[in-house]
Protein backbone atom coordinates (compact mmCIF):
# COMPACT_ATOMS: atom_id res chain seq x y z
CA UNK A 1 0.00 0.00 0.00
CA UNK A 2 1.42 3.35 -1.03
CA UNK A 3 1.58 6.38 1.26
CA UNK A 4 1.55 9.87 -0.23
CA UNK A 5 2.87 13.11 1.27
CA UNK A 6 2.38 16.46 -0.46
CA UNK A 7 4.56 19.51 0.03
CA UNK A 8 5.23 22.88 -1.54
CA UNK A 9 2.04 24.74 -0.86
CA UNK A 10 1.96 28.30 0.39
CA UNK A 11 0.84 31.85 -0.18
CA UNK A 12 1.53 33.49 -3.53
CA UNK A 13 0.34 36.59 -5.32
CA UNK A 14 -1.79 36.52 -8.45
CA UNK A 15 0.40 35.70 -11.43
CA UNK A 16 2.96 33.92 -9.32
CA UNK A 17 4.20 30.34 -9.41
CA UNK A 18 4.40 27.38 -7.05
CA UNK A 19 5.69 23.86 -7.41
CA UNK A 20 4.02 21.06 -5.50
CA UNK A 21 5.59 17.68 -4.81
CA UNK A 22 4.07 14.40 -3.76
CA UNK A 23 6.44 11.82 -2.36
CA UNK A 24 5.34 8.20 -2.40
CA UNK A 25 6.49 5.36 -0.18
CA UNK A 26 5.49 1.82 0.58
CA UNK A 27 4.88 0.67 -2.96
CA UNK A 28 6.44 0.42 -6.40
CA UNK A 29 5.86 3.96 -7.56
CA UNK A 30 6.24 3.20 -11.27
CA UNK A 31 3.22 0.90 -11.07
CA UNK A 32 0.88 3.74 -10.02
CA UNK A 33 -1.01 6.17 -12.16
CA UNK A 34 -1.08 9.51 -10.37
CA UNK A 35 -3.37 12.49 -10.16
CA UNK A 36 -3.70 15.89 -8.54
CA UNK A 37 -7.00 17.18 -7.21
CA UNK A 38 -8.00 20.27 -5.28
CA UNK A 39 -10.76 21.20 -2.89
CA UNK A 40 -11.96 24.45 -1.44
CA UNK A 41 -14.12 24.36 1.70
CA UNK A 42 -17.76 23.92 0.79
CA UNK A 43 -16.96 22.66 -2.70
CA UNK A 44 -16.51 19.22 -4.20
CA UNK A 45 -13.06 17.82 -4.84
CA UNK A 46 -12.00 18.90 -8.32
CA UNK A 47 -9.70 17.18 -10.80
CA UNK A 48 -6.58 19.13 -11.75
CA UNK A 49 -4.20 16.84 -13.65
CA UNK A 50 -3.22 13.20 -14.13
CA UNK A 51 -0.22 11.31 -15.42
CA UNK A 52 0.37 7.76 -16.55
CA UNK A 53 2.82 5.34 -14.98
CA UNK A 54 5.58 6.21 -17.41
CA UNK A 55 4.76 9.91 -17.62
CA UNK A 56 4.13 9.77 -21.36
CA UNK A 57 0.42 10.52 -21.04
CA UNK A 58 -1.03 13.47 -19.17
CA UNK A 59 -4.43 15.05 -18.83
CA UNK A 60 -5.55 18.41 -17.44
CA UNK A 61 -8.68 20.19 -16.37
CA UNK A 62 -9.45 22.85 -18.96
CA UNK A 63 -9.02 25.75 -16.53
CA UNK A 64 -5.38 24.87 -15.82
CA UNK A 65 -4.21 23.92 -19.31
CA UNK A 66 -1.21 25.99 -20.32
CA UNK A 67 -0.62 27.10 -16.72
CA UNK A 68 -0.02 23.85 -14.82
CA UNK A 69 2.32 20.97 -15.67
CA UNK A 70 2.24 17.53 -14.11
CA UNK A 71 5.37 15.41 -14.21
CA UNK A 72 6.93 12.52 -12.35
CA UNK A 73 10.32 11.09 -11.53
CA UNK A 74 10.01 7.38 -10.89
CA UNK A 75 13.63 7.20 -9.72
CA UNK A 76 12.76 9.31 -6.67
CA UNK A 77 9.13 8.20 -6.26
CA UNK A 78 7.74 11.69 -6.71
CA UNK A 79 5.06 13.38 -8.77
CA UNK A 80 5.10 17.15 -9.30
CA UNK A 81 2.65 19.87 -10.15
CA UNK A 82 4.26 23.02 -11.49
CA UNK A 83 1.78 25.89 -11.31
CA UNK A 84 2.25 29.26 -12.96
CA UNK A 85 0.11 32.32 -13.73
CA UNK A 86 -1.81 31.53 -10.58
CA UNK A 87 -5.22 33.06 -10.02
CA UNK A 88 -7.27 33.56 -6.84
CA UNK A 89 -9.64 30.84 -8.03
CA UNK A 90 -6.74 28.37 -7.82
CA UNK A 91 -6.85 28.73 -4.04
CA UNK A 92 -7.56 25.32 -2.50
CA UNK A 93 -6.07 22.38 -0.69
CA UNK A 94 -4.23 20.28 -3.27
CA UNK A 95 -4.17 16.51 -2.97
CA UNK A 96 -2.24 13.87 -4.85
CA UNK A 97 -3.80 10.51 -5.52
CA UNK A 98 -2.70 7.13 -6.81
CA UNK A 99 -4.16 4.02 -8.35
CA UNK A 100 -2.44 0.81 -9.37
CA UNK A 101 -4.69 0.57 -12.43
CA UNK A 102 -3.85 2.22 -15.72
CA UNK A 103 -5.92 5.37 -15.44
CA UNK A 104 -5.25 8.89 -16.63
CA UNK A 105 -8.45 10.61 -15.75
CA UNK A 106 -10.37 12.85 -13.46
CA UNK A 107 -12.76 10.62 -11.54
CA UNK A 108 -11.78 10.87 -7.88
CA UNK A 109 -13.33 7.52 -7.02
CA UNK A 110 -10.99 5.83 -9.51
CA UNK A 111 -8.06 6.57 -7.22
CA UNK A 112 -7.39 4.38 -4.23
CA UNK A 113 -4.76 6.26 -2.23
CA UNK A 114 -4.69 9.89 -1.16
CA UNK A 115 -2.33 12.24 0.56
CA UNK A 116 -3.27 14.67 3.33
CA UNK A 117 -3.11 17.74 1.12
CA UNK A 118 -1.15 20.96 0.95
CA UNK A 119 -2.76 24.40 0.99
CA UNK A 120 -2.29 26.83 -1.87
CA UNK A 121 -3.53 30.38 -1.37
CA UNK A 122 -3.40 32.93 -4.18
CA UNK A 123 -3.90 36.51 -3.06
CA UNK A 124 -5.43 39.11 -5.35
Amino acid sequence: QVQLVESGGGLVQTGGSLSLSCAASGGTFSQYSMGWFRQDPGREREFVAAISRTGRTTRYQDSVKGRFTISRNNAVNTVYLQMSSLKPEDTAAYYCAATDRYYVGGQADSYDYWGQGTQVTVSS
